[in-house]
Parts: structure tokens; C-alpha cells; sequence
């Protein structure tokens, strides 16, 4: 009888340690939280302005990425490169109305589809890819509140009858409401319900909760606008555009689609202060919303065994270089928050080694123990998220339209050409002593070297994107 005590706590110890190491060689769940149009104006990237409790809460526990960036400031182009690891060119993933489908090959692999096929539920909620029915079957099911109304979404009737019938509408909206009268709201409440479901079964899932705001029109809730004093709006410095700067990275086309703005023209002070205001309490609103799916997580016990990704397609232009938009090739417009966490790697570290969204795919495969397909031209992260001081990139590409970009640790230098290959625009900035690109040193002759040098590199990265392994 003595050695009873001494045999049940060596069974109970053999008991845990075989349900540790099923835990720890089980397969790892996937939550991506895709956000349009946001940029890295949270708490967490030192915005202290803002008001994002969730998403600084998630930053605690994951690696913050404070140099990464999208590849192509358009969402649609951005969100099928995401989705297939494969970079934009002159001839793929183009505007918002790119589709994988008709860009490349079939033979490409996408992240829902090698994920189905290594057993996960995969399963995208919200906006996604931005056409619903773009590789559909690649998902195990795809959901969109939008087929069912219009894509601006507004809870004002007024506002909602005039959408309709294709008369002025505002750029926001602060109506009285409950969370779930907007889209994203019904975006978390659907993740939440899917992850209860997938919780009583056995495959691991990968789920995409794509939330719309902080898109135009900036509508949210009440709630979230009644967050924020509208005097202590603040206002950018670097709100003019840049002398020398080549024209065509000035246009800007997507606010005067609304009511009170006028094409080519600078929106009034009040208009300003009023949009920024918008874009803060829709940030606020989907910070909300991350917060309630990761509750949802903690609370089935979850969190442990599940990687979190926050990320956006795009940044987004309040009034910087006075431009209201994505589109261009200015930093503003390129920098993304991105955030990752995984159970393996200490949370609550931020890295400056760069990242790009092209990245995202063959890092998941590196997390999840997964092969990677040979298509992929982004490089995994994995190293920065175990030793996020390190420098393990030092460059991100981006590219819109006949313009391309690359940012380097010290400077950003974009160029445009001709169909002809003829250089007709570039932007070289100096972001040691320049942060706000406002002086283009481009037409300076004592940068030539470096340009050139510059410009070497962009045309290697443009072609080694042109060809897919297959």
C-alpha cells in the first residue's frame, strides 16, 4: 500500500505528458484577419490617438512587424497575390478587379486549397478575394453578407435609398445601431459561430474573417465616433504634395465618388476633420471585432493551438500628400500593421526586419509543418518571429500600375515607364531625414549613383516575378 501514492502520481504524470505531446504534434488552427484600408494607425505602432484595446492586447502576444507592406496598394490585385505567394507584374494582379482565376495558371496553388488538402476546414467569411466566386472551390465554403446588398453598406434608410437608386451619398454615417447591423459585424459573429462548430470536430480549420472598414464610407456605429473628441482630430503635416513629385502619383479618384467632395479638390477643414474622425471610429468599430473572435477563442482554449494573423491589403491616405486614397506609391499608402502570432514564439517583440504581403503564404507553411509549393516568390518570416531583433530582410517591392517601388532601411525610390520602356517618373525619398516624403530628391544629381543602383534592383525583382514555377 505505500507505493499506491507513488504509482498514481507516476501514471498521472505519463497521462499528461501523452495528452502534451498529442497537443503539441496536433495540427495547428489558423485565424487571418484581413483588413481593408488600414494602415498602421494603431496604439501598438505608437499612434496615441487611436483606440484599439484588442488588437494592442493581440500585439502583446504576437511579433509586430513595424516594416511590412503590400505589394500592390489596390485590393482586389493585393488579395490575389496574398492568397497565391505570387508577386504583381505589368500583366497580373492589376486593379481592385483582379481575379486569380483569370491571372494565372490553374496549376497554382492557393493557401485555401493546399490547406484543404493537408485536412483543414477552410473557410472565408467577408471580404476575401474580392470577387466571392474567384477559385471558390478552393475554400470549403466561402460567405459574403455583401450578395445580398450593396457594397457601401449603410444603416441610414435615407442613406440606403439613395445608394440604391444611385443618388449622393455621404462618406460616413454614424447611426445608433448594434454592431451587427454592418457587415463586419456579421463577418465576427459568423467567425465566432464557425470556430464554436469547428471546436466539437476534429480537423483543424483555417478561417478568414475579411472585414470591410475601415473602407470608404467610414460608417460605424455611434458608439465608436462618440470615442473620439472631434477637436483632437489630428491633422498630417505633410498634407501637400510633394515639388517635383511626377503627376501621376497625385490622382486620386475614390472620395469625390461621394457627396460634399469635389473631383480634384482638396476637402474643406470641417470635411477633413470629419473624415479622419470616420476613419478612426471604423478602426475602433473592427477592433471591436477582432476582440470578440479572440474571446471566443480564449474562451473554448483555443488561443494555445491556434496562429493569429492581423494584417491589411493596403495603407490608406488621409490627407497626406494631399491625397485622400491607395493607388500611389507613397509609403503612407504601402505600410501595412502586420501582426502574428504563434504559440512557438515569444509574443509582445516587434522586428524592423521587413516583410512583404507576398510573405504570408510561405510563411504559414513553415508554421504549419507544411511543404511549400514551388510557386511561391515571397521568402518565409519564421526567422524574424523567433528572433525578431535580427534584420532578416532588408527590402520590400511594390508596384501599381506602370509604377514600381522599392523601399530599402534607409530610402524609398519609385519609377514609372512607358510601354516602351522609357522612364517618365521618379520619387526617391530619404526616410533617415524624411519620414514624411515631402522632398523628392530624384532631379538631385548627387543621388544618381545611388538611383541607378536603385533601379537595378527593381528591374531584377520585376523579373524574377514574371516567371511562375510550376
Amino acid at each position: 500500500m505505500k507505493i499506491k501514492p507513488l504509482f498514481l502520481f507516476l501514471f498521472f504524470c505519463l497521462t499528461i505528458s501523452s495528452v502534451l505531446a498529442q497537443t503539441s504534434n496536433s495540427p495547428k488552427n489558423v485565424i487571418i484577419f484581413l483588413i481593408d484600408d488600414l494602415r498602421p494607425m494603431l496604439s501598438s505602432y505608437g499612434n496615441s490617438w487611436i483606440q484599439t484595446p484588442h488588437i494592442d492586447a493581440l500585439a502583446k502576444k504576437s511579433v509586430q512587424f513595424n516594416r511590412a507592406y503590400c505589394n500592390v496598394p489596390v485590393c482586389g490585385a493585393s488579395r490575389a497575390s496574398i492568397l497565391t505567394g505570387i508577386r504583381p507584374t505589368q500583366n497580373r494582379f492589376l486593379s481592385f478587379n483582379s481575379r486569380i482565376d483569370k491571372d494565372v495558371p490553374d496549376a497554382v496553388v492557393t493557401i485555401p486549397q493546399l490547406l484543404k488538402q493537408y485536412g483543414y476546414k477552410t473557410i472565408s467569411n467577408g471580404k476575401v478575394s474580392h470577387h466571392s466566386a474567384d477559385r471558390e472551390l478552393d475554400w470549403d465554403e466561402v460567405w459574403n453578407p455583401e450578395m445580398v446588398t450593396s457594397f457601401r453598406d449603410y444603416a441610414d434608410p435615407k442613406n440606403k435609398q439613395n445608394d440604391k437608386n444611385s443618388m449622393p451619398v455621404p462618406a460616413f454615417e454614424s447611426p445608433i445601431v448594434n454592431d451587427t447591423i454592418y457587415f463586419d459585424g456579421k463577418t465576427a459573429q459568423k467567425t465566432i459561430r464557425d470556430i464554436e462548430v469547428q471546436n466539437q470536430l476534429s480537423n483543424p480549420f483555417f478561417i478568414v474573417a475579411g472585414f470591410r472598414k475601415p473602407h470608404l464610407p467610414f460608417n460605424a456605429p455611434k458608439k465608436y465616433w462618440d470615442l473620439y473628441d472631434p477637436s483632437t482630430v489630428p491633422f498630417p503635416s505633410n498634407d501637400t504634395f510633394p515639388v517635383s513629385a511626377p503627376e501621376v502619383a497625385s490622382k486620386w479618384y475614390e472620395l469625390p465618388f461621394y457627396d460634399g467632395i469635389q473631383k480634384g479638390k482638396s476637402p474643406s477643414l470641417d470635411m477633413k476633420r470629419k473624415l479622419i474622425h470616420g476613419y478612426a471610429a471604423c478602426v475602433s468599430y473592427i477592433d471591436q471585432q477582432v476582440g470578440e473572435v479572440i474571446a471566443t477563442l480564449e474562451k473554448l482554449g483555443l488561443r494555445d493551438d491556434t496562429v493569429v494573423i492581423l494584417m491589411s491589403d493596403h495603407g490608406f491616405s488621409l490627407s497626406e500628400h494631399n491625397r485622400w486614397s491607395k493607388h500611389s506609391l507613397f509609403e503612407i499608402e504601402l505600410q501595412i500593421p502586420l501582426l502574428i502570432n504563434i504559440p512557438e514564439a515569444m509574443g509582445g517583440k516587434r522586428t524592423n526586419s521587413f516583410a512583404e504581403l507576398v510573405d504570408i503564404f510561405p510563411t504559414l507553411c513553415d508554421v504549419l509543418e507544411i511543404p511549400k509549393p514551388s510557386h511561391l516568390q515571397g521568402i518565409s518570416l519564421m526567422n524574424a518571429l523567433k528572433n525578431p531583433s535580427t534584420i532578416h530582410k532588408k527590402y520590400a517591392f511594390s508596384r501599381y500600375k506602370r509604377g514600381e517601388t522599392l523601399i530599402t532601411e534607409r530610402y524609398s525610390y519609385s519609377e514609372w515607364k512607358n510601354q516602351t520602356g522609357k522612364t517618365t517618373g521618379r520619387m526617391l525619398y530619404d526616410h533617415q531625414n524624411d519620414p514624411g516624403e515631402t522632398i523628392n530628391l530624384s532631379q538631385n544629381s548627387e543621388y544618381s549613383q545611388l538611383i541607378d543602383s536603385l533601379s537595378k534592383r527593381i528591374l531584377s525583382i520585376a523579373s524574377l516575378s514574371k516567371t511562375i514555377q510550376l
